[in-house]
């Protein structure tokens, strides 16, 4: 190699670290970090469907679009609460009574405030899990996304503990 061709390398590889250099002050917010806004056009489509870098998974993240198994997840637990809430009330008529008072206040109500109110609460819990759903809980290595299979088996508790009740104590 020439003194001269060494030269050339020398200058262009200048030239390309100062365009670099240039190309990083420009960028000046890294676009991973930032939140996903409800006005983004992308919002209801999503896009993201999981996060490649495996040092941005070790982090708090958000993504756009969910698969099917969370899909089946909250379908089980919508259908459990309405399956709890209809057990409840089988279980009033026949001198049951209930015990949780915020349940309870809207049993009030009426037997159909009583099953949308746990529709609604249920869901809105749901979505708000949905939100968070790969952030860290506590501060731990668990992720918010296992409240899923809390909420799935605590489900499936009452509910055989209300079919037991129905079968055997009535």
């Amino acid at each position: 190699m020439e003194e001269n061709d060494y030269l050339f390398c020398m200058i262009n590889m200048n030239d390309l670290t100062t365009h670099s250099l240039e190309y990083k002050r420009q960028r000046h917010f890294d676009r991973r970090k930032a939140r996903v806004s409800i006005f983004c056009r992308h919002w209801l489509t999503g896009r993201r469907k999981a996060v490649r870098r495996v040092p941005d998974r070790q982090k708090s993240y958000q993504i756009d679009t969910y698969g099917p198994k969370t899909l089946a997840a909250i379908l089980v637990i919508i259908t459990l609460s309405i399956l709890d809430a209809l057990l409840t009330l089988f279980l009033i008529s026949h001198g049951a009574t209930e015990v949780n008072p915020i349940m309870a206040y809207f049993l009030d109500m009426g037997p159909s405030m009583f099953i949308a109110a746990k529709y609604v609460l249920t869901v809105v819990c749901l979505i708000l899990i949905l939100a968070v759903r790969n952030f860290y809980l506590f501060n731990t290595k668990a992720r918010v996304e296992i409240l899923y299979v809390f909420f799935m088996i605590s489900f499936v508790l009452v509910v055989k503990w209300e079919l037991y009740l129905i079968l055997f104590a009535i």
